[in-house]
């Protein structure tokens, strides 16, 4: 596992938060790959090798490899081996069941013997309350990422509704925050939710934040910083299509890294603006 303090020395080492999403679409990628005998693994490979020294974590969608059934399976299992191990690896499933059924996710995800990965992180759903969360927190040496405020449309349906302890987003982070600490749990917000920032550090903040929707869906990174930076810098920013197919050719690693490294350099001038380095 990555610690916290390992994290927040990246950070500060490569000048970045930037997490680097590999929801690789074997339909996207540039047709050369396909000569390949794993296209997907190879695509991510060069996506790895053009970027890992201008970010501090990788985060494979789950839902990209599973599709593909056990040639999809095989892919994340060796891009989890090819990831660097100085960099948080999340795995984004957002697994949302108790009991067995959650201990088996965990146990895929987390524990390399059984599955053959051993992932840093993953995402969870915690709607199902602490049942849902304390197979993976049960793995003292692995963070879990709770979805707390997200950036999609849909997020008004119940994120929003008003219950005893203010916002239904509000009442998750309250209860997640009695369950384990800074050093092991995150949250997921939204970058089109960037003023509520404000109001989430006052109920989580120390908490690291995995931001998603910056770049392709018209997130604000300054207005992400602006409202949700501490002093840690408490955020890993999550870029996916805007990095991985800014382009279709066989120059796309290059072209990937060259997109990278424009989020990095902003990136630094925010943690420069904050005081983090």
């Amino acid at each position: 596992m990555l610690s916290r303090s390992q994290l927040i020395d990246q950070i500060k080492q490569k000048k970045s938060f930037l997490c680097v999403g590999l929801d690789t679409d074997i339909e996207k990628i540039p047709a050369f790959l396909k000569e390949y005998p794993d296209p997907i693994v190879e695509f991510n490979k060069r996506i790895i090798d053009a970027t890992r020294d201008l970010c501090v974590s990788y985060k494979p969608n789950a839902a990209f490899y599973e599709s593909r059934g056990v040639r999809g399976l095989q892919s994340l299992i060796d891009t989890w081996q090819y990831l660097p191990k100085d960099c948080l690896n999340i795995i984004d499933a957002k697994r949302g069941d108790m009991g067995n059924t959650s201990d088996m996710y965990a146990r895929a995800f987390f524990d390399e013997t059984a599955s053959g990965m051993s992932f840093d992180a993953i995402t969870v759903s915690p709607y199902m309350g602490h049942d849902a969360v304390t197979s993976y927190l049960a793995y003292p040496d692995k963070w879990v990422i709770l979805l707390a405020l997200t950036s999609s449309a849909g997020s008004k349906d119940f994120q929003y509704l008003t219950t005893e302890q203010g916002f239904l987003y509000e009442a998750v982070i309250k209860k997640a925050n009695t369950w384990a600490g800074a050093d092991r749990i995150m949250y997921v917000v939204g970058a089109t939710k960037s003023t509520e920032f404000t109001n989430i550090r006052k109920f989580a903040p120390d908490n690291f934040l995995l931001v998603p929707g910056v770049g392709a869906q018209g997130g604000s990174l300054a207005e992400v910083c602006k409202y949700g930076m501490n002093k840690d810098c408490g955020l890993i920013v999550n870029a996916s299509r805007s990095i991985i197919y800014a382009s279709n050719g066989k120059d796309f690693a290059e072209a990937a890294r060259a997109e990278a490294l424009k989020i990095q350099q902003q990136m630094q001038a925010q943690l420069e603006k904050a005081g983090v380095i």
